[in-house]
Parts: C-alpha cells; sequence; structure tokens
C-alpha cells in the first residue's frame, strides 16, 4: 500500500508531500490543474521511462519518493534476490538530472531501473485509458485464473502443487533418459575406450597410499646407495696402499717415544695418538659395505613411474585411481547392461509421464470450472457499469507441457451482440476498457494482495447511475487494499475514504501545482464543484451532501 509520495521539481510541482491511507483515495480538481502530473511522478517512482521534460522549468534535478507497506510474496521475493533488506517500510527513490541521467534506489541500496520497475509492477497497478493493464498481456492470464481458483475452489491449490512435483519429476527422468540414450549411441566407440582403460588400470591394480609408499623405499635405497660409496671412500682413506692408518700412527708414536730428554715433552701429544689410532681401529672394525639390492630398486622406480603415468593420463591423483577404476567400470556395466537401463528408464519416464497427465487433466478440469465461475461473476458486474451488451469467457486450449500444466489460457471479451469472441488486449479499448478491468479487478482480487491500484478518469462518458456503480465497486476493490483515482464524476467522489484536491496557483512569474486533503465543508465544497462548474449552489450543496457515502 502507498502510504507516502514525495514530489521535487517535477513539471508544475515544487515541493510535494502526500500521506495516502487504506481505503478509496479519490482525487479531483479542474481540468489542467496537473492531475497527470501526480501520476508522472508516481510512475517516475515505480520505473517509467525517464524524460527530461519532466524537470521543473528552472531547475537541474528532480526527484521522487515513494513509500510503501503490506508487501506482497513476489516483491519480498525480488528483494531478496538483490539482496535488498526490508523490515517494515518499502521505500522507492528516483532522481533525474537535465544531463538525461537516471537513478534509483530501494531502501537507500542503488539498483537498477530495471529492478525498479520489477518492483513496481509488483506494488501498483495503474487503469486509465492509456495505461499499459496487467490483465492485457496474455501471459498473465493463467497466473489470474489460478489465483481465482486457489480462492474460490477448495483443493485447486493442491492439484496445481502435484501437477507443479509431478512434471518436475516427469522433466528429471525424461533428461536422465536423453542422456541414457545419447551415451549408448556412442556405446561402440566408448566402449573400446574402456575396455583398454579399464583393462589397464585392473593390471596396474593401484593402492592408495601406495605412491607414497614407493616414494618413500625410493629415497631410503638411493641414500643408501649414497651412503655404501662414502664407507667405500673412508674405507680406503684409512687403509692406504695395503697398511692401516691405524699402525702408521702406532710406529709414528713409538718412534716418538724414544725421546731420551726426561721427562719427554711430547708425552701428551703422544697419548693422544695412541687414542687416535685406537679409535680408527674401532672405526676400521665397524665399516662393513652396504649391499644394494639394484633390481629391487629398478622394479620400484619402474612401478612409481608406470602409477604416475596412469595418474596423469587421467588428470588424476595418483590416490584417486582406484576410484577412477570404480568409475570406468561402472560405466563399462552401463554400456554392457544398457538394455536393462535403458527399458527401466523408458518404463520409469512412462509412469511420471502418466501421473503427470492425471494430475494436469484435473487441473485443466479445475481451471474449466473456475473459468465458468469467474464468467458468471464479471458478467453479473457488467450491466451497472454500462456494459450490458458485453460478455466475458476464458479461452483454454492444449499446449507444450510444463510445471504450470498443460493448458493456454487467453481472457476473451466481445462488446457486441453477434460479434465473436476477440482476445482482451484486441476486443475494447477507452473509457469502456477501463470499467471492464475495474469489474475484473473487483472480481479477481483476493483479500491477501497487497496492492495499489491506480484508475485515471474512468468515469469518462459515464453519468448518473453508472458513474455511481464505478465509484461503488471502487470502493468495494480498495476495502482490503487500496485505490488512488482521478475523477471527474462527483458520484464517484462521494465514495472516498480520503478526499485530495488538485489546485493549480499561477502569478505573475510562476505556476505550481498543489494538492490538500480535504474533509467537511471544503469537501463538500468540491463535490458541489463538480455538479454545478464553477458556480456553487446551494443545491449543488444538497446534492454533493445525498452523494458522500
Amino acid at each position: 500500500m502507498l502510504t507516502n509520495l514525495q514530489i521535487s521539481n517535477i513539471v508544475l510541482i515544487e515541493k510535494l508531500n502526500l500521506e495516502f491511507g487504506q481505503g478509496l483515495n479519490i482525487l479531483t480538481g479542474e481540468t489542467g490543474a496537473g492531475k497527470s502530473i501526480l501520476l508522472d511522478a508516481l510512475a517516475l517512482a515505480l520505473g517509467a521511462r525517464s524524460d527530461t521534460g519532466l524537470i521543473r522549468h528552472g531547475c537541474e534535478t528532480a526527484s521522487v519518493v515513494a513509500m510503501f507497506d503490506k508487501i506482497n510474496q513476489n516483491v519480498q521475493s525480488i528483494l531478496n534476490e538483490n539482496g535488498i533488506e526490508c523490515d517494515n517500510d518499502l521505500i522507492l527513490r528516483r532522481t533525474l538530472t537535465l544531463d538525461g541521467k537516471s537513478r534509483a534506489w530501494v531502501n537507500d541500496t542503488p539498483v537498477s531501473i530495471k529492478t525498479l520497475k520489477q518492483i513496481g509492477d509488483n506494488l501498483v497497478e495503474i487503469h486509465g485509458q492509456f495505461a499499459n493493464h496487467a490483465l492485457l498481456d496474455p501471459t498473465t492470464h493463467r497466473g489470474t485464473l489460478d489465483e481465482f481458483g486457489t480462492t474460490y475452489i477448495n483443493g485447486y491449490d493442491r492439484i496445481i502443487n502435484a501437477t507443479h512435483n509431478a512434471y518436475s519429476e516427469y522433466h528429471k527422468a525424461s533428461i536422465k533418459l536423453t542422456q541414457l540414450q545419447q551415451m549408448l549411441e556412442n556405446a561402440v566407440v566408448e566402449r573400446d575406450f574402456l575396455e583398454h582403460n579399464v583393462a589397464e588400470l585392473r593390471n596396474l591394480s593401484p593402492k592408495i597410499g601406495e605412491e607414497q609408499e614407493l616414494a618413500n623405499m625410493r629415497a631410503t635405497m638411493m641414500a643408501a646407495e649414497k651412503d655404501a660409496g662414502i664407507l667405500a671412500e673412508a674405507t680406503e682413506i684409512l687403509s692406504p696402499r695395503g697398511q692401516s692408518l691405524e699402525s702408521q700412527i702406532c710406529n709414528a708414536a713409538h718412534v716418538l717415544q724414544r725421546i731420551k730428554t726426561d721427562p719427554n715433552p711430547f708425552q701428551s701429544q703422544i697419548n693422544q695418538l695412541y687414542d687416535t689410532a685406537e679409535i680408527i681401529a674401532t672405526i676400521s672394525q665397524t665399516l662393513t659395505p652396504i649391499e644394494i639390492d639394484t633390481a629391487n630398486l629398478d622394479s620400484i622406480e619402474e612401478r612409481l613411474f608406470a602409477i604416475r603415468a596412469v595418474a596423469r593420463k587421467h588428470h588424476v591423483t595418483a590416490d584417486e585411481l582406484p576410484n577412477k577404476l570404480k568409475q570406468l567400470t561402472e560405466q563399462l556395466n552401463t554400456i554392457d547392461n544398457s538394455d536393462i537401463e535403458l527399458r527401466q528408464a523408458i518404463e520409469y519416464t512412462n509412469k511420471c509421464k502418466n501421473l503427470f497427465d492425471d494430475w494436469a487433466k484435473k487441473l485443466t478440469q479445475v481451471r474449466t470450472q473456475a473459468a465458468i465461475d469467474l464468467r458468471n461473476r464479471l458478467v453479473a458486474e457488467l450491466p451497472d457499469l454500462k456494459l450490458a451488451q458485453a460478455d466475458f469467457s476464458v479461452q483454454i486450449t492444449d499446449t507444450q507441457p510444463s510445471q504450470n500444466g498443460a493448458d493456454d489460457i487467453i481472457f476473451m471479451i466481445k462488446t457486441n451482440p453477434g460479434m465473436p469472441f476477440s482476445p482482451l488486449h484486441k476486443a475494447a479499448s477507452g473509457g469502456e476498457l477501463a470499467r471492464l478491468m475495474l469489474a475484473m479487478r473487483v472480481v479477481l482480487t483476493s483479500e491477501n494482495v497487497a496492492r495499489t491500484f491506480i484508475f485515471d478518469e474512468i468515469d469518462t462518458g459515464i453519468s448518473g447511475a453508472t458513474a455511481s456503480a464505478v465509484g461503488l465497486r471502487l470502493n468495494r476493490l480498495a476495502t482490503d487494499s487500496q485505490a488512488l483515482v482521478i475523477t471527474h464524476s462527483a458520484q464517484v467522489a462521494g465514495y472516498a475514504d480520503r478526499h485530495f484536491k488538485i489546485e493549480k496557483n499561477a502569478t505573475e512569474t510562476t505556476t505550481t501545482t498543489n494538492v490538500i486533503e480535504i474533509k467537511g465543508d471544503n469537501r463538500i465544497a468540491e463535490i458541489a464543484r463538480i455538479v454545478s462548474g464553477s458556480e456553487i449552489t446551494p443545491e449543488s450543496i444538497a446534492t454533493a451532501k445525498t452523494l458522500i457515502k
């Protein structure tokens, strides 16, 4: 519901702040006062195409802010998709500059004009002689009929949900069957490929962790091979030319021991030589050549190379090779068991299709009943709206199956007896169309629909009882929602829950449009003005009092 509208520098409007409420909000004023400017400004906030001609003369920018509450589920879904938070009020803001740039925000979050329009289309529905009616779009007719059926026919929503679920299962089964059929068409080529790779992996028989184990063994053996060379080199050094280094050191110590000076000045060094000789003797006894199993090392390296080569071939790690063998084996088994699996897939798909067909048939049946009920309710509204010669029907034809069933639905209308039915968007025009839309909205709108309806001069070409009937239906439509109505009809204005007067004030230098809410005697005077023209008479005042409901 639209609760507040703030307009700055739009054509004749300099500053305007309007508070709207639930129910029927009527706007009246003399011709040329600027009623259409209000709609243009609101449309801008709802995502309409911008036009720099809307900017007030002498200003560089213009802006419109529209505040809503009680948003519907469609709007909430759009907000969620765009990451926009909305705890209470929803605020749409649009700015326009002279260079043609336009920007939009929803709850202070910048959005594209496309997103703004998506939200606006789900918040407000505008009806007028030249407005783009949502109900004129045939793609909305199926959803509109289903909304009506869900409201008035028990079990309707259950059938819709069951049809949706049945189609979803049928669709998944069809995709799986198609994939299986495509795979089988390539089975001859794939079989040779799979058999070769399965045989290769089976012969290799890789195990999880084997690559790391082989790599560790290879590293250990290569380190041992290097250590063997080091030991051989050490042995050569300790036993040069056949005489051990130990003997040479001991012989040198014995020679030094023969020094005559007492005490021997080299005795400490001589003792160290004997210690060194003893250490060398111990090392020499310990050193033993390491024997390397070269054949085993070669086999480890060959195995490691083979595992890594196959892993690269299949673009997996070595530890994933056992699972790859399992996958390829399953694919090969699928081809080998193709006849059985294909037959099972066809049977399941047919089963899903039959279930969907059953639910789609039931949905067609309840839609047919809903179409009859909708026609009866709508036709009953038409005589009072000066549309007694008109008739309405719902055309239900077969179409491609989808989650919405198998029905194509178009609303049909004829305005004169003896004429054939035509699609709604081709058959009606002008005020006749606006009144027809009003009748449809009165019949179709349920209590749980949070939406604002705007009707622009819906009373064109009617008066008296017909205008009163229009006012009554506008009031009924707005009972559980909200309607904003621009009217020249005193009878329609009499049904207002809130009444706003649009005035144009001109000076020598400026012209501005202003809007004020009127009550009591001011409202009576405004309705009297509509009845009698510029001169308000006691008779027109009396008439105005009788028209106010």
